[in-house]
């Protein structure tokens, strides 16, 4: 039996974090001796992000939550982080997944099951109870929470709707993955902390999978199938662990030669015979950070117009952790370039060191232009014909979302351009995840 993934729609918060202003400013806290500040500047200045997005308002300025004048950042204790997860998440996951409803054609009461990711915030009744309740979605509906997975949680979490899909003909799985990275953000000297104040960004993602084909001559990606790999050394280079004073990111300059020892062994294991230079296949690689893709670029081989998508998602969100997979694949439904049947490999990382992979394929049908939700003050989805920028941002026009070619607005309401950016030499501790 088929399973379609029938729709992605996705969600980030008002706030959007220049990545030279926030370089600054973390530079400029107290504390930062000239060694720190150097390795501030080439973790920021060689990330290949422009722009990322958080609920804790626009670093530097006097809105910021963590912030105590707009210059010096707080030290909030772990409660208080966690008190604004449960504050900021549920707008994010519930705009996201309206989105993709929409997108699919599927009203909330067609869903039959739940399945949620998060590792950056808990609390109970959770997300999952909550898009029950806020979208209309049957009491009835079974509900699975995938936690602190770190970043590759979304496609266990796919997985199990496929699952879910393949055991119950007619099934209609929603899957909702919200991260609030920046609301573990502190100031350090530890060079890895400076790394993830670098790369990680808020956002949600939500995705539509069921056993029936897509609506009205959607686009859709079939899903093939799913697997995991333990890389062969890595479980103390990627940790993700609770502090008193946030939730606390280990992440060594190993990880990204890790991976780009082992990605040919699981890709090679993923694809079978398939070719993965083939120029029909298309790739949703998650961009843990700049060297991750240059190491999977590397190790498989692939040309620059296969890791488009992927860097175009770390260049204007950042890294999302879990959400950052959706962004991809949303964008890899609104390419117009990709013929029917296209084959779709896709590779997640988190902590172990794990590979999450997954095999999907084009389904044919006219596709959407690519676009994340943000309103200011409060994250929501456009009414129909309403535009989706901020009041005031510019409107640059809007093309199709090609390799290569602009992708339309950001969620800011810049020009994006799919094209990759030039690689930067490796002096920052590169980052995964």
């Amino acid at each position: 039996m088929s399973t379609f993934l029938l729709s992605v729609g996705t969600a980030v918060p008002p706030a959007r974090l220049d990545q030279a202003r926030t370089r600054d400013f973390f530079a400029a806290q107290p504390g930062v001796d000239r060694l720190t500040s150097r390795l501030i500047g080439a973790a920021f200045d060689q990330s290949a992000i422009a722009s990322r997005y958080s609920v804790i308002g626009e670093i530097g300025s006097r809105s910021t939550r963590f912030s105590d004048d707009g210059a010096r950042l707080r030290a909030p204790s772990t409660g208080e982080r966690n008190a604004l997860y449960r504050a900021e998440a549920p707008g994010l996951y519930a705009a996201a997944s309206r989105e993709a409803l929409a997108r699919a054609g599927v009203d909330a009461a067609e869903v039959t099951h739940v399945v949620t990711a998060s590792c950056t915030g808990f609390f109970a009744p959770g997300p999952d109870f909550l898009l029950v309740k806020e979208l209309g979605i049957p009491r009835t509906a079974p509900r699975v929470h995938v936690g602190f997975m770190g970043c590759a949680a979304a496609f266990p979490a796919l997985r199990t709707a496929a699952s879910i899909c393949r055991a119950e003909p007619g099934a209609v799985v929603l899957v909702a993955c919200a991260e609030l990275c920046s609301l573990h953000i502190r100031s350090s000297r530890d060079p890895e902390q400076i790394v993830a104040s670098a790369v990680f960004g808020d956002g949600a993602g939500a995705a539509v999978v069921s056993s029936t084909p897509p609506r009205g001559g959607r686009a859709a990606l079939e899903v093939g199938g799913f697997s995991t790999a333990l890389t062969s050394e890595g479980e103390h280079d990627m940790d993700w662990t609770i502090g008193d004073s946030g939730f606390e990111m280990r992440l060594t300059a190993e990880v990204p030669r890790i991976i780009g020892r082992e990605i040919a062994g699981v890709v090679a294991e993923m694809l079978g015979a398939a070719n993965p230079q083939s120029t029909e296949m298309a790739w949703a690689v998650h961009p843990g950070g700049r060297s991750v893709l240059d190491r999977v670029q590397d190790g498989v081989g692939l040309e620059e117009a296969a890791m488009a998508h992927s860097r175009a998602v770390l260049r204007d969100f950042g890294n999302m952790s879990s959400a950052t997979i959706l962004f991809i694949l949303q964008r890899i439904l609104a390419d117009a370039s990709l013929a029917g049947g296209a084959p779709v490999a896709g590779l997640c990382f988190g902590p172990g060191l794990t590979v999450e992979t997954a095999r999907l394929s084009v389904h044919d049908g006219s596709r959407e232009p690519a676009r994340a939700v943000v309103a200011a003050g409060r994250t929501r989805r456009p009414a129909d014909g309403e535009d989706a920028r901020p009041s005031g941002a510019a409107d640059p026009g809007d093309a199709a979302a090609v390799p290569g070619a602009p992708i339309g607005r950001d969620a800011a309401g810049a020009t994006a351009t799919a094209a990759a950016p030039d690689r930067a030499v490796e002096t920052a501790a590169p980052v995964a995840g």
